[in-house]
């Protein structure tokens, strides 16, 4: 048997990430812009910003929440963000005694309000509680944000903007949807900071 050259795994993982990021559309760099001013906003105007995902979809929101609650780069003053992946006493008691496609709604529906930002977070696009929690934002006059990817599934159609990963693999997927998250944090406090500056 022959022994796997595992430098030359690493290395097809990365041109593979490389190669990605080299063909990401412009329109997607545009609607990421546009994904920051409508947070912005919303954080100035002292709303909250949600987010949700199942997996490694939900680590990523948490992930992005955090950057948001804590400084990224600059900001001194954390906004308001909270994960909708992250009380398991209130995850686990919406999933059984409801059903795990509401896990995220519920949590909406009580803790949302007009204005304030949910971003959705699912690599195939077609998650059912993640869906759900967009369309209840949608209905409640929470702007939905998704980052997706496989075509964008229904996520990307119910969802008032959404960037699309041009990809197959949950891992590139996941891989770009943390870029972007980091990417819009940034973007986010620049925002933020620039505006309160004036």
């Amino acid at each position: 048997m022959v022994k796997p050259n595992y430098v030359d795994m690493v290395a097809s993982e990365l041109n593979a990430l490389r190669e990605l990021l080299e063909v990401f559309p412009g329109e997607g760099m545009e609607k990421l812009v546009e994904m920051a001013g409508i947070i912005s906003r919303a954080i100035l105007n002292g709303n909250v910003v949600f987010t949700c995902g199942n997996g490694g979809s939900a680590a990523d929101a948490q992930h992005i929440a955090g950057e948001l609650v804590g400084r990224f780069r600059k900001k001194v003053k954390g906004y308001k963000a909270f994960a909708l992946t992250t009380n398991s006493s209130v995850v686990t008691a919406l999933a059984n005694d409801f059903s795990f496609d509401e896990i995220f709604s519920k949590q909406l529906e009580s803790r949302g309000d007009g204005g304030d930002v949910l971003l959705a977070l699912s690599t195939s696009g077609n998650s059912p509680n993640v869906i759900k929690a967009v369309e209840l934002a949608n209905e409640m006059g929470i702007v939905s944000l998704a980052f997706s990817g496989k075509g964008g599934g229904r996520l990307a159609e119910v969802s008032r903007l959404s960037i699309v990963v041009p990809h197959s693999d949950f891992a590139r997927i996941q891989e770009m949807h943390m870029a972007l998250g980091h990417i819009l944090c940034g973007l986010v406090e620049d925002m933020v900071l620039s505006t309160k500056g004036k």
